[in-house]
């Protein structure tokens, strides 16, 4: 009996403790490390072995094998010193290789597991019935096949031996004799027949470890034989019985060309019956070997054959039989099982468990407060937007809810499954950006991951890529932008390869990128590009009617966050904020009502005007006492009408008195253009 020291209770530890437990002439007399709640103490503890902190009270037993798992040198220098001198110090480079080697081999288990399933599920598919035995004639393999066809259980024959449990299987003769029984015909139980081939299982040195047995019933063939008598009826009758199949058969005469193919065969290859009958074998293969001439000169069936059948190279497995009538070769018969349709839907689910770990957009339409004129119109132009693949520009001040937006838009798309990526074009390096948008190749630059990296366009193909503050792009970064959105291609940093992608672009701002392109900073064909859909979000200060629902909104948010019960602000506290000008917008105002609630008792419920922090008057306010005069004097309806006044004509002098300009820039029709200019008297 050996007795093992483990020191070093992480992952390596506990990987090295779990094999050793599994050996019975170790005993691993304890484990060691400085943390109580290590991996390898935590394991030992299950199985009653004894831990410690320090390893001189164990050293007294004078262990056979100290293992340092620490990858300590400091830690290994000591246990050098302080060793038994019989005892042998393996250290923690053989260590992690042998925790390697541990976990390398529990994933060619996991492998090996995966592979076994999947041929089960193939086996269990078959309409072939299949037994096998071990060297020992005992059932290892009883598919369901067999099971209807020998009216036997699985359960209640495998691990028996076969000549008592299935005596008529033959299968201990075979495994006795060595040879196989190909196309045996026999009785089961009263009028049922099977034709089965028996084959001995060999490993390389040709030494017999098995037998297997695979068999189809054949009474109703059997019986039809015998009432037909005309070759044209019986290959009309068979014709019928392949075409209700719904497996793909095809049938080759003895020189390898076609002369029978069922509907399940062209739904399956795509191939019709003239494309097929009377020529080779191998015409309908994308990809592989021909298993009918296979058969046809060995005269022994094949089984479970992968490859890619038809123009459109669908993945099959195919089990190929010789046909032999009176021990004369008349061709053979294989059978098509597609493959393809399990691998989309695996690789379809692998996608949906993909969406749901990484989607990010999170909010939608319903998420947007405000029974205002101004914010209703912009979300009516959002939906609208968002049924389109074009590029959608939010203008509007910070704090106003640009990213609220650009959520629901991708939410409301049909592009709201797929990926949805936000990037602060502001918050990144112009070089980190560019590396992060387009991602890179191996070797870009010092630092780069081996084998490249996807960008962030790459990452976001098939669903939608928020570009917010996008006047912050320097334009090195700007033109390669302008390409994705005039070639839909992307090329890493590095590369000379374009990438093809599909996204769709949602950008956002709150500067002015008209001043931009006249100082130079903003090129102007980008702009053209970005600015397909442009959407104005209006200032807090010009939707004041939704103050109200918009405090209630973000007082039950913050309830949640501070675990508070406030149930709404009384009139005088709205009053105050009504004449509030709200530079910061949304995002101040659910500042201003958090410090609000973070002031008030918990028992109470209502946010008064004393509960508020000091507000600023607004600048638009306070600008001169004539304009105080001015505001007050105005109603709502007639300073939004001023308001609108103003940018409407500053837009159409901008775009040149073009009307079908101006309306796409403002997100109107022309109709509703030619109304406003006529309305102000800019006609």
């Amino acid at each position: 009996m050996q007795k093992i020291l483990i020191v070093g209770g992480g992952k390596s530890g506990a990987a090295i403790l779990r094999i050793l437990s599994m050996i019975d002439r170790v005993q691993v007399m304890g484990v060691i490390d400085v943390k109580a709640d290590a991996p390898a103490i935590q394991e030992a503890k299950k199985r009653g072995i004894t831990t410690g902190q320090e390893w001189l009270p164990f050293l007294v037993d004078e262990p056979d094998i100290i293992l340092d798992a620490t990858g300590d040198p400091v830690v290994h220098q000591r246990l050098m010193k302080e060793k038994p001198t019989n005892t042998v110090l393996v250290s923690g480079s053989v260590i992690e290789l042998m925790a390697h080697l541990i976990k390398e081999n529990e994933r060619l288990f996991q492998n090996l597991r995966q592979r076994q399933h999947e041929l089960e599920a193939i086996i269990n598919s078959t309409h072939d019935g299949m037994v096998a035995v071990n060297q020992y004639g005992q059932i290892t393999l009883f598919n369901r096949a067999a099971e209807r066809l020998l009216g036997m259980k699985a359960k209640d024959v495998l691990g028996k031996d076969v000549s008592k449990a299935v005596p008529y299987t033959r299968l201990d003769v075979v495994l006795k004799s060595g040879k196989p029984e190909l196309n045996q015909k026999q009785e089961i139980s009263g009028e049922r027949a099977i034709v089965t081939n028996r084959v001995p299982v060999k490993d390389r040195s040709g030494r017999v470890i098995g037998a297997v047995s695979v068999f189809r019933d054949v009474s109703e063939l059997q019986h039809l034989t015998e009432q037909l008598t005309n070759l044209k009826d019986m290959k009309s009758l068979l014709q019928a019985i392949i075409d209700s199949s719904d497996d793909a058969i095809s049938v080759v005469d003895e020189e390898g060309k076609g002369i029978l193919i069922n509907p399940a065969y062209t739904r399956l290859t795509g191939l019709t019956a003239e494309e097929v009958i009377g020529k080779p074998a191998n015409v309908d293969i994308s990809e592989g070997e021909s298993m009918h001439m296979k058969v046809l000169k060995t005269r022994k069936p094949v089984r479970g054959v992968q490859m890619k059948v038809g123009p459109h190279r669908r993945e099959v497995v195919v089990n190929v039989a010789p046909i032999i009538i009176n021990g004369e070769l008349k061709g053979s018969v294989g059978i098509l099982h597609d493959t393809s349709e399990i691998k989309q839907l695996y690789r379809d689910l692998e996608k949906a468990k993909r969406i749901i770990r990484t989607l990010e957009a999170k909010y939608t339409f319903d998420d947007i407060v405000g029974v205002s004129e101004e914010i209703q119109m912009a979300i009516e132009m959002a939906k609208q937007a968002a049924n389109t693949r074009a590029t959608v520009l939010l203008r509007g001040e910070s704090g106003t809810g640009k990213e609220l937006f650009a959520h629901a838009i991708h939410n409301a798309s049909n592009r709201k499954y797929n990926q949805f990526v936000r990037v602060n074009c502001a918050a990144l390096s112009e070089t980190l950006l560019e590396s992060e948008l387009f991602g890179y190749e191996e070797g870009a630059f010092t630092g780069a991951r081996r084998g490249g990296k996807k960008g962030l366009f790459e990452e976001a193909n098939g669903g939608t890529i928020f570009l917010d503050e996008i006047g912050e792009l320097k334009p090195s970064t700007q033109a390669k932008l302008l390409r994705v959105l005039q070639e839909k291609e992307v090329t890493r940093v590095g590369g000379t390869k374009s990438i093809s992608v599909d996204v769709r672009i949602i950008a956002a701002t709150n500067v002015s990128l008209e001043k931009a392109i006249q100082e130079k900073r903003f090129r102007e064909d980008l702009y053209y590009r970005l600015n397909v859909v442009p959407i104005h979000i209006p200032p807090l200060r010009l939707r004041k009617d939704d103050l109200y629902a918009l405090s209630i909104h973000l007082i039950k948010k913050l309830n949640q966050e501070y675990g508070r019960s406030v149930e709404g602000i009384a009139p005088d506290a709205l009053a105050v904020l009504s004449r509030y000008s709200w530079p910061g917008n949304v995002r101040e105002l659910e500042n201003v009502l958090g410090r609000a609630m973070i002031h008030m008792a918990f028992n109470e419920k209502m946010i008064q005007r004393f509960h508020l922090p000091s507000l600023e008057v607004a600048s638009s306010v306070t600008e001169s006492p004539n304009k105080i005069i001015s505001v007050k004097q105005q109603t709502l309806k007639e300073r939004l009408s001023e308001v609108e006044k103003e940018y409407i004509t500053e837009v159409y002098m901008a775009c040149h008195k073009n009307k079908v300009e101006t309306a796409r820039r403002l997100g109107i029709s022309i109709r509703s253009l030619y109304y406003k200019l006529e309305r102000y008297g800019l006609l």
